[in-house]
């Protein structure tokens, strides 16, 4: 396809606000998978850039909790490999997936990401409350290696809102903190974003332009975000983005039953 200014300075501009969104309050997929689906990326090519171009930012969040990871080298040493053969495998069956039927699934999971957007709260305060009914609980990382890995497929598919379900999987074997949790999570996220970012590199799918916009845009979205943070009420932002999913879901909805 061919790509024009006015393609790459919408794509810039949903990577910036999609950066911004996912430091202050995730889900920013919801805003730059339809936007590249807008100017004409098919919709499987559009999900595979968007994920190359967006994986940075799961590296500036883990180095960010760093602290909150020490003395889980073990977690990690079994996590991040689930984590890395689940994005493979969501990756793979991306690229082998037929289009029209990921074109289907568009709306799905776009509504799907939207209603773990929505309960992220009551997923963080389930795991708050289990802590402290459970405090004896095993550290469970071996039980959590499976699960985590079948969240990973998830996240290398398409990605919107895998860090909510790694986190209520982490939150259901593993007895800590959340704040160890989150930072758990962001590896087990970066990781999957990563394995299925490299794969997707060699599929000849990845629209490089609007990817390395994107990329360059949506880091500046990070840096931007993390620094307003304390600044924006992150609960309305989240149910803006949540509301923003369901419509941008029903649309594409929409589309598949009035083509």
């Amino acid at each position: 396809m061919i790509i024009t200014v006015t393609d790459l300075v919408v794509a810039g501009i949903a990577a910036f606000a999609a950066g911004l969104v996912n430091a202050i309050a995730g889900g920013g997929t919801l805003l730059s998978f339809p936007a590249l689906v807008g100017i004409g990326v098919p919709e499987v090519a559009a999900n595979i850039t968007n994920t190359v171009a967006l994986c940075p930012g799961y590296f500036g969040a883990s180095v960010a909790q760093r602290k909150d990871l020490i003395g889980q080298g073990r977690r990690l040493a079994w996590l991040v490999p689930a984590g890395v053969a689940g994005g493979v495998a969501g990756g793979l069956l991306l690229v082998y997936v037929n289009a029209d039927i990921f074109r289907v699934l568009v709306p799905f999971l776009i509504l799907f990401a939207s209603f773990l957007l929505a309960v992220q709260g009551s997923v963080r305060a389930w795991i708050v409350s289990r802590r402290g009914q459970s405090p004896g609980v095993g550290d469970g990382t071996r039980d959590a290696l499976i699960p985590t890995g079948f969240a990973a497929v998830y996240g290398g598919f398409f990605g919107a809102g895998v860090s909510i379900i790694v986190l209520s999987v982490l939150g259901l074997f593993i007895s800590d903190t959340l704040a160890r949790l989150n930072a758990l999570k962001q590896c087990v996220a970066f990781s999957c974003n990563v394995a299925a970012a490299v794969y997707f590199l060699f599929t000849g799918l990845v629209i490089w332009p609007v990817a390395g916009v994107m990329a360059v845009m949506a880091i500046a979205g990070g840096a931007a975000g993390g620094k307003i943070a304390g600044k924006i009420d992150q609960e309305r932002l989240r149910w803006i983005i949540v509301v923003v999913g369901v419509i941008l879901g029903l649309y594409f909805l929409a589309r598949l039953v009035y083509p």
